[in-house]
C-alpha cells in the first residue's frame, strides 16, 4: 500500500463509521453509554475536514493525522485507545513509503500492544482486542477476509464483558456485539479493500 491507498483505507473506514453511526450507537446503547457511533462519525467528519486543509507528506503522517484527530474528537475510551494504536504505528513508519502485508502485521501488532497497555484488556473480555488479535493472526497466515472479519465481530456477542462500562452489566452483556469490535471490523475490512 502506498500513501494514497493508506489514506483511502482511512477514508473508507471513516465512511463506514459515518454510514453506520446509528447502528454502532445502538450496539453501544445495549451495553455502554450509547455514543460510540456518533463519536466515531464526528471524529471522521473532522478527519475529512483536516484532509482538505492539511498537506500530508508521508505515510507516517497519514497515521499520525488520523491518530491525533481520533484523540481530540472521540469521547470516552475509544478515542484514546484507537489514537494510541495509530500513533504507535506512525512512529514505526519513519522513512517508509509503502506498506505490505508483512509490515502491516507488525504495525497492527504494535497497535494492539498499545491498546492492551492502555486498556489492560485480554482476548475473551468482549473488547476490540477480540477482533484485533485474531485478525492479526489471520493476516499473518494470509487468511484474513471480509467474511472472516464479520465472523470475528459476531463472535463477541456470546462473550461476557469483563472490561469497560459493559462489564457493569455482567451476564446481561451476553448476546450483544461489542461496538468497539464492530468499528474495528470496519477498519480491517477497509484495509483489505485497499491493499494491493
Amino acid at each position: 500500500m502506498n500513501q494514497t491507498q493508506i489514506r483511502q483505507w482511512f477514508i473508507d473506514w471513516g465512511q463506514a463509521c459515518i454510514d453506520n453511526k446509528q447502528y454502532l450507537s445502538d450496539l453501544d446503547n445495549a451495553i455502554g453509554d450509547g455514543d460510540h457511533g456518533f463519536n466515531m462519525a464526528k471524529a471522521f467528519v473532522a478527519y475529512f475536514e483536516t484532509l482538505e486543509k492539511k498537506e500530508i507528506s508521508s505515510v507516517a503522517d497519514e497515521f499520525k493525522t488520523l491518530a491525533m484527530t481520533l484523540l481530540s474528537k472521540v469521547g470516552g475510551t475509544a478515542g484514546p485507545i484507537y489514537a494510541s494504536a495509530f500513533l504507535t504505528m506512525s512512529k514505526a513508519l519513519t522513512d517508509v513509503t509503502e506498506v505490505d502485508d508483512d509490515l502491516m502485521v507488525d504495525l497492527f501488532k504494535q497497535g494492539l500492544d498499545s491498546i492492551q497497555s492502555r486498556g489492560k484488556a485480554q482476548v475473551g473480555e468482549k473488547t476490540l482486542v477480540d477482533v484485533w488479535a485474531p485478525a492479526i493472526d489471520q493476516l499473518r497466515n494470509k487468511e484474513l477476509s471480509n467474511e472472516s472479519v464479520d465472523v470475528l465481530v459476531e463472535a463477541t456477542a456470546p462473550l461476557k464483558a469483563t472490561k469497560g462500562r459493559a462489564s457493569y452489566l455482567g451476564e446481561r452483556s451476553i448476546g450483544h456485539i461489542d461496538p468497539g469490535s464492530m468499528s474495528s471490523g470496519y477498519c480491517f475490512q477497509a484495509y483489505l479493500d485497499n491493499r494491493d
